[in-house]
């Protein structure tokens, strides 16, 4: 298996790394993205700092068939960035607390998504420390879906962020 190193991670809006994966990539089932998420590289760009994790675990979302997905139970108003193309950032709030990350996966009109549940620090970790409250090097840092987002700072501000754009 080729080694997947910090160049060929996705972007997220102003998450970046110097490659990203195509569009074709994310327009596939959402089970198929989950698994061949794992071992890319995230990294999140906030001004001059940099973090990254290696991707970790996931969770593929299937669709409106599949009554634990967003696109079974979110207002119409949310349904326009699960029925597009696959390839975007969802980013929600859960328990009115943290934020989630999801890459949108499969073509438009057939919604899926895989959420980033952890990742491996791999950059960074001086900083992800103190916005999770933790020290770096602690398991805690970044084995959750909100303790991940926390740590690289992803934000609804990044919901519907093209993962394939070059320079976002």
């Amino acid at each position: 298996m080729p080694r997947r190193d910090l160049a060929p991670g996705p972007r997220l809006g102003a998450i970046s790394a110097p490659l990203t994966l195509p569009r074709r990539f994310y327009q596939r089932a959402a089970r198929a993205v989950a698994r061949d998420l794992l071992g890319w590289v995230l990294v999140s760009r906030r001004g001059r700092t940099v973090t990254a994790g290696r991707i970790v675990e996931t969770e593929a979302y299937l669709g409106p068939e599949d009554a634990a997905s967003h696109a079974a139970i979110r207002p119409i108003a949310a349904r326009p960035l699960f029925y597009g193309e696959g390839g975007h950032a969802y980013v929600f709030r859960i328990y009115g607390l943290h934020h989630c990350l999801n890459a949108i996966t499969g073509r438009a009109g057939r919604p899926g998504c895989v959420l980033i549940r952890a990742i491996e620090p791999v950059a960074g970790e001086r900083a992800m420390a103190p916005r999770r409250g933790v020290s770096p090097g602690a398991v805690a840092l970044t084995n959750g879906p909100g303790k991940l987002t926390e740590a690289l700072a992803i934000t609804l501000r990044d919901n519907g962020a093209d993962l394939t754009a070059a320079g976002s």
